[in-house]
């Protein structure tokens, strides 16, 4: 987990539902809500394993603990592909009293795409990244990151390979998606918020 990893901390906001089998061990998604200084609350998918949760699912409004690591996969959309994000629990624990709620990753791999500067209507600097992160039996992971102000400027101009050592959080957002149709629909995007980078 040297080169992935998160600690989450928060309340659990929705009901565990199953996922999928994996070697004949049952897998559960959920949403874990971890609040920033700001107030905004994150909200995080997690994916739970039986063996980890116990006889006794995690209900909504307990106050839950995990270490994992952030995994990624693709689901075939409307002909697209649409990455998905979950925070994988390889330690988890339900705490009886509320604690500071904490939201933290650490990531090291290798940039994949060029990355994409802007600027917010603000003027603030942002720059959109995609981290590959190598895991067991030579799988990766494609993690989407978002730098701000002097980060942002820096990652700006990095070749694509470049390794990169990062820390942050996860943060979820919400946005608008027209459909073909003229229909609109809510959805919301994950990334990494990159606190910390070095090469």
């Amino acid at each position: 987990m040297e080169n992935n990893w998160v600690r989450l901390q928060g309340s659990v906001l929705t009901e565990p539902l199953f996922s999928h089998k994996s070697y004949g061990e049952a897998f559960y998604r959920f949403i874990l809500g971890a609040a920033r200084k700001s107030g905004y609350i994150d909200r995080i998918p997690v994916m739970l394993s039986q063996r980890l949760m116990g006889k006794e699912p995690p209900k909504v409004n307990a106050y839950a603990t995990l270490l994992g690591q952030i995994r990624t996969y693709n689901e075939p959309l409307e002909g697209r592909s649409r990455l998905h994000i979950t925070a994988f629990a390889r330690e988890f624990q339900i705490l009886e009293e509320e604690e500071e709620d904490q939201n933290q990753v650490c990531l090291s791999g290798f940039l994949c795409k060029p990355p994409v500067y802007r600027k917010s209507p603000m003027g603030r600097e942002i720059c959109d990244l995609l981290l590959a992160v190598n895991r067991m039996y030579g799988k990766s992971d494609y993690i989407p990151c978002i730098a701000w102000g002097r980060n942002a400027a820096y990652t700006a101009n990095l070749a694509v390979g470049t390794p990169l050592r990062t820390e942050g959080r996860i943060q979820s957002r919400t946005y608008i998606k027209k459909q073909e149709s003229g229909l609109s629909e809510e959805r919301t995007a994950y990334e990494v918020s990159l606190l910390k980078i070095e090469e």
